[in-house]
């Protein structure tokens, strides 16, 4: 079986090299030094330092494990080469809810870029999968926690 790829775009691949550089030079060191100096402290049983300096580092060697995991799966997409009249991966669009016509605009990314708040939805979330091959114009319809929501697709862009 072929392993996933996971679509990203440019700048959420360089989120992830960023946070996994951090990672390597600055925190994996702290936490080894703290893990030194609470071993001085004697008796390892009843250190709390030593403790929550043992469970830091094993969040931290999680973390890179995960990341490295997630970058050689990681499927980088240039989202401002892409020329598509359809909704892909990438796409940013501006939509119109039709009982409110408020108009709100999303930009399809990978599942670790997701940030609702600064209108980056993930691949995999329902408004996403309600979107894609959709082209402007298209009505779609978003099964959301409190029912649905009717969008009219105003605008697609690539950037």
């Amino acid at each position: 079986m072929a392993e996933e790829k996971f679509p990203m775009t440019i700048k959420g691949k360089r989120m992830l090299d960023e946070e996994l550089k951090h990672l390597m030079t600055v925190e994996r060191p702290t936490v080894i030094k703290a893990i030194e100096v609470a071993r001085g402290h004697g008796d390892l049983s009843e250190n709390a330092d030593y403790s929550a300096a043992k469970e830091r580092q094993g969040f931290i060697e999680g973390r890179i494990q995960d990341i490295n995991g997630k970058l050689a799966r990681a499927q980088v997409i240039d989202t401002a080469a892409i020329k598509s009249e359809k909704i892909v991966f990438g796409a940013t669009v501006v939509l119109e809810e039709q009982e409110t016509s408020k108009r709100v605009t999303y930009q399809i990314v990978g599942v670790d870029e997701a940030d609702i708040k600064n209108g980056k939805v993930g691949i995999t979330s329902p408004i996403a999968r309600a979107l894609i091959s959709k082209a402007e114009g298209d009505e779609v319809v978003v099964n959301a926690p409190k029912g649905e929501i009717r969008y009219d697709i105003i605008k697609i862009k690539y950037e």
